[in-house]
């Protein structure tokens, strides 16, 4: 399933999304702008090229994705919020799985909050790829400081032992 933008993103508007609501349990939203040809457009050390993906543990329900008053609703407001500032800051920085970031207290609906990013899918001892996925998690301030003392590999780690990866849903109690 696909949501789109009214006005494209290549003109400046919002990402489309696309829906995959039959993997792991819940939802995965991910974009399909970042990457129109081969080897251009957002990269990093693990892909030539990459388009982003984040989890839900809700249920697909596109008719809620506007409502802020249901679960699927708010966890597609912040998707919506996150990625569509993600996408275009990936287009100048790049942006590596173990990797954290943080935007600023003073921005409008996202200010203050942390990710950590994955290359999704990627074994360890595969070389760079062609194409693939980041997905972008979002976590909590400590999980942030302790991935800048240990290393995002660690708490990523953490994250997997206590069922929270690759979700980025922020229901939940810190993991570090």
């Amino acid at each position: 399933m696909v949501m789109h933008a009214i006005i494209p993103y290549a003109v400046g508007g919002g990402l489309d999304f696309y829906y995959y609501p039959n993997g792991i349990s819940g939802t995965a939203v991910a974009t399909k702008e970042l990457s129109e040809l081969p080897g251009q457009g957002s990269s990093n050390k693990a892909f030539q090229c990459y388009e982003f993906a984040m989890f839900t543990r809700h249920k697909l329900n596109l008719d809620e994705a506007k409502d802020s008053d249901t679960s699927f609703g708010r966890a597609h407001s912040n998707i919506n919020s996150i990625l569509n500032i993600l996408a275009p800051y990936s287009a100048s920085a790049t942006l590596n799985k173990y990797e954290t970031c943080e935007f600023p207290h003073d921005m409008d609906t996202v200010g203050g909050k942390c990710f950590i990013f994955d290359a999704y899918g990627l074994s360890e001892d595969a070389s760079r790829r062609q194409f693939g996925v980041m997905v972008a998690i979002e976590i909590h301030r400590p999980e942030m400081m302790y991935a800048r003392e240990h290393g995002g590999a660690s708490l990523l780690s953490l994250l997997k032992q206590h069922g929270h990866y690759p979700y980025a849903d922020f229901d939940r109690a810190p993991v570090a």
